[in-house]
């Protein structure tokens, strides 16, 4: 399982890859996870490795950011004697180098070199993607029949802990209306819109109503130093809405915790300013936990975010007053939200890791069977 050599806790696609181990190692398959930076050295050194490891499959999970936005993983197809599967997490935006103008990508790619995974993709046995978007994408600009595997949540329910210890250890009052945000805490999370819907609904009389944002804000996306300057920027933004005292945020919690955290909220939100898709494993992550969600609309939107039967869906993104809209009505209506939070615990339940780990087995024998 060749991976970029990111942390899990600051990097969502080394998150899945320490999931996906761990369940298909429980199926009994033996998996040996190999890390690659973006150095033309390094690559060579992890082609050794997996050569003297003599695998029946070499497993890619590719995204640029992974591989700090270097080309070079691009030619292990050419250095392992195995197989190779490539899961493709992010596509569709970039092109290294990126200043050869696309209609010479496009004469390149006849000749099977891709602009964003060199050779992955053209050399690969098995391409798997876990959204939609990058299959259409792949089919239309590589002409492969990528197998779409979705996603599954990030922390799953690890059992409900005491609820007033949680929001005692929290700091958050016993007796409040929870709303909870889960997800690295970035600019694009809209955080600071649903800050901004909390204090329009405290100023209508709802007082006992809390924000509680669980989650760090250091990534890959964005590093210790922008981390820093952006925490700072939102603590701001909450302090200018007149909520300090009722927004806690956390930072990163383990897994444990952040489950326990969910169980203690009563509502989520995913304010996200392009909008909530089932690409986010935080989002399966509430329904996985039984939370009635307000969603902000995709475009396109997602087909499984029905707005009144899986989600409540905030129809315009960077908008408090849409937010504040759309909690109203969960908060306002006990039967709406017993409605969407079985709903969403439906789509959830279909993406189990012990479902994506059988549907990787399934690709794994195919590959196996024709090498």
């Amino acid at each position: 399982m060749v991976q970029g050599g990111a942390d899990p806790a600051r990097d969502g696609v080394a998150d899945y890859t320490s999931h996906l181990v761990d369940a298909l190692r429980r199926t009994g398959e033996q998996v040996e996870p190999v890390s690659v930076a973006g150095s033309p050295a390094s690559v060579v050194r992890a082609a050794r490795r997996i050569r003297a490891l003599r695998p029946e499959v070499v497993h890619v999970q590719f995204a640029p950011s992974a591989f700090g936005f270097s080309p070079w993983p691009g030619v292990l197809p050419d250095l392992v004697r195995a197989p190779l599967v490539t899961t493709v997490h992010e596509y569709g935006w970039w092109a290294a180098p990126s200043w050869v103008p696309g209609r010479v990508w496009r004469a390149v790619e006849r000749r099977g070199v891709d602009r964003e995974t060199w050779r992955l993709v053209p050399r690969s046995a098995a391409v798997l993607t876990t959204n939609a978007g990058h299959e259409r994408t792949l089919r239309e600009r590589m002409r492969v029949a990528p197998v779409l595997v979705p996603l599954a949540p990030n922390v799953p329910d690890l059992g409900p802990a005491p609820r007033d210890d949680t929001r005692r250890r929290l700091g958050v009052p016993a007796d409040a209306e929870v709303v909870v945000f889960f997800g690295f805490v970035h600019p694009v999370k809209g955080v600071r819109y649903l800050a901004e819907a909390l204090a329009q609904l405290r100023a209508e009389g709802r007082d006992r109503l809390h924000l509680l944002v669980v989650g760090g804000f250091t990534s890959l996306a964005l590093p210790e130093d922008e981390a820093r300057a952006f925490r700072a920027e939102l603590l701001g933004q909450i302090a200018a809405a007149g909520v300090a005292e009722h927004v806690t945020v956390t930072g990163h919690l383990p897994e444990k915790e952040v489950s326990a955290a969910l169980h203690a909220a009563d509502l989520a939100a995913f304010p996200l300013t392009a909008g909530a898709t089932t690409k986010s494993g935080a989002l399966l992550s509430a329904f996985a936990h039984g939370l009635p969600t307000v969603v902000t609309r995709a475009d396109p939107p997602d087909p499984e975010l029905v707005d009144g039967e899986t989600v409540v869906v905030a129809p315009t993104v960077r908008d408090g007053a849409s937010l504040a809209e759309a909690l109203r009505r969960l908060l306002d209506d006990p039967a709406l939200r017993m409605h969407v939070a079985a709903g969403g615990a439906e789509v959830g339940a279909a993406r189990s890791w012990e479902r994506i780990a059988s549907l990787h087995r399934e690709v794994y024998a195919e590959v196996r069977g024709r090498a």
